[in-house]
């Protein structure tokens, strides 16, 4: 649970993080990490749908690490975000990098 503060994490999680907060990527864009650090890409599309107002938009906003809005709005259409998140799977002894298309 600890992998990513660990020093052989901290590489993975500085690679997603600027001035301590989580860096919003395009979605052309990813992590830049260096050739040793190099790791496999596990790509995923999460789709919320619910009632409006219930809080599907901050949920995204909170787990990209962006203020959520401070009003009610909305959301018109799809509004896809995506998240990198680093991780080491127990079953592996290999880190991997999860993409989320989080689709709102």
């Amino acid at each position: 649970p600890g992998w990513l503060l660990s020093p052989a994490g901290r590489p993975y999680l500085d690679s997603i993080l600027h001035k301590n907060q989580r860096r919003v990527f395009g979605l052309l864009e990813r992590p830049v990490l260096p050739p040793v650090l190099a790791v496999p890409t596990v790509t995923y599309k999460l789709f919320l749908a619910g009632r409006s107002g219930v809080g599907k938009t901050a949920l995204v906003a909170w787990l990209g690490g962006t203020p959520a809005p401070p009003a009610h709005h909305e959301t018109l259409g799809i509004e896809a975000t995506p998240l990198f998140w680093p991780a080491k799977p127990r079953a592996s002894g290999r880190p991997v990098l999860f993409q989320l298309h989080l689709w709102d």
